[in-house]
């Protein structure tokens, strides 16, 4: 499943990202909830077939990530037209709770669903929500292109790039994030972390640990209203995340493992925060959906190739090995990073000069 997801979302990232810089970004975001709409609609039918093919649920989960690509940097663009510039560290909190309760509860009650009545009733009950959700999107207001976006090609996506690449301290979210994700993300591993330390009863804590460290970090990110040192936060968070990850490697204690990864959710979650913060309140709205299209990569792929890298290390050394070493090499490439990127880790919010022109150019707006 992550092969097949991982090419079309890489691709329709990036052409999503164009897309969200020169068409209304209130109908490119309902036009994907329709199409995800369609595709769960066809689990459905699948699911309900006497022999319910496999090849089908290749398809669509290709087709989900399409829909994710394309969707994704019109629903991150889209917010600072509808936010005040003031407004968006809450409205970035507001989002990332939004997402950590539906990712503990939305598998939670679909588990509940599944073992009392049966994968079709799920698929149904999920279609349903998609109905609910396009209906709600029509009344966002419409969200037209910038005055100075450019047409649609393969040239605005390059120029995204290019625009990308000329900020060191944007650079320097995506290094470190995908650096983090890559080297120090041991998800996959968690029902063998289970097994080996003798409590498979405990499977779901792992993954809730993490969850539970973003949450209170959300929870109590008022704080994030006034910070303006995103980079060093960034980058201390991600050396949180490496050393935490590794400390849990190195234990057999069940809860001294839970209370590892819970902190290092936490550390990520600080990181996540700073980032879209730094994005949302630095770029110009131009290029807002392209670089939006960068960002849905940075914490897309990371995790993905951070799981294959994860197991495929496990696989040829120990479990300890793999989360242990892969802390270790995450505070180090961080540290390399870090040191090679002054603009990133001396990044202030009230002294950078984008930062300063979106702060004037919302002013005048109001």
């Amino acid at each position: 499943m992550g092969a097949i997801e991982i090419a079309p979302l890489i691709i329709f990232a990036l052409y999503g990202g164009v897309l969200a810089d020169t068409v209304d970004r209130k109908k490119m975001v309902w036009g994907c909830e329709a199409v995800a709409l369609i595709c769960s609609a066809t689990l459905f039918g699948n699911a309900m077939l006497h022999q319910p093919h496999l090849l089908l649920l290749y398809i669509v989960a290709a087709g989900f990530a399409a829909v994710q690509g394309l969707q994704g940097p019109s629903f991150a663009a889209i917010i600072p037209r509808l936010v005040s510039h003031e407004d968006l560290p809450a409205s970035t909190s507001l989002l990332s709770l939004r997402w950590q309760v539906s990712s503990i509860i939305g598998p939670a009650v679909a588990g509940v669903i599944i073992a009392t009545a049966g994968v079709k009733v799920a698929f149904l009950i999920d279609g349903i929500t998609y109905i609910f959700s396009v209906l709600l999107m029509l009344r966002i207001s419409p969200v037209p292109p910038s005055p100075d976006a450019t047409p649609g090609s393969i040239r605005a996506m390059f120029d995204g790039i290019h625009y990308a690449a000329s900020r060191k301290d944007l650079v320097g979210t995506y290094i470190i994030d995908l650096t983090a994700m890559f080297f120090a993300m041991p998800n996959a591993l968690f029902p063998f972390w289970a097994d080996q330390i003798h409590a498979r009863w405990a499977l779901g804590f792992f993954y809730l640990a993490g969850m539970a460290g973003s949450i209170l970090v959300t929870a109590t990110s008022g704080w994030m209203k006034h910070f303006t040192r995103h980079g060093r936060a960034i980058a201390l968070a991600a050396f949180g995340w490496g050393i935490f990850i590794s400390l849990a490697g190195c234990t057999n204690s069940l809860w001294l493992i839970l209370l590892f990864l819970g902190i290092a959710g936490a550390s990520d979650q600080v990181s996540a925060m700073c980032r879209a913060n730094l994005w949302n309140q630095t770029i110009d709205d131009e290029y807002r959906g392209r670089l939006a299209g960068l960002e849905l990569l940075s914490y897309s792929v990371g995790p993905l190739a951070g799981q294959l890298r994860a197991g495929t290390t496990a696989a040829m050394t120990t479990l300890r090995t793999s989360v242990i070493s892969g802390g270790l090499l995450c505070i180090g490439f961080v540290g390399f990073a870090v040191a090679k990127l002054p603009d990133f880790r001396n990044f202030d919010l009230k002294t950078n000069p984008y930062a300063i022109a979106q702060r004037n150019k919302s002013e005048r707006n109001t």
